[in-house]
């Protein structure tokens, strides 16, 4: 249910840019967003149905873009996929942080002029 919230921040963003830059229509949004994100797309996009409507953003497509995980070890930095104990494939080791896959930004718009 979070992905309203979302949803309604997304408009609000796409709105502050595109009207001062005198946008009469958004077309397209292009959102990243990572793997281990919480952010599912078929729900941004039930919602941006609903809360753009009535909007310069009205019928504007929403283009996602995954990012996969990846970890880097701590010990050896090596960086990897996803796998199943999120063990360094190349040192073994256990520490090791998440470098990319929870990401979730609007990277642009699209708009009329």
């Amino acid at each position: 249910m979070h992905e309203l919230g979302i949803t309604q921040n997304l408009l609000k963003l796409a709105l502050q840019y595109a009207e001062p830059a005198g946008a009469t229509k958004i077309t397209g949004l292009y959102l990243v967003i990572g793997e281990l994100s919480s952010v599912m797309d078929d729900s941004v996009q039930f919602y941006w149905d609903f809360v753009s409507r009535d909007t310069l953003a009205a019928g504007a497509t929403l283009h996602f873009e995954r990012v996969r995980a990846t970890f880097e070890c701590q010990e050896c930095q090596t960086v990897f996929g996803r796998n199943e104990h999120y063990i360094c494939p190349a040192c073994g080791s256990r520490r090791v942080r998440i470098a990319s896959g929870e990401e979730f930004y609007l990277k642009s718009i699209e708009v009329e002029e």
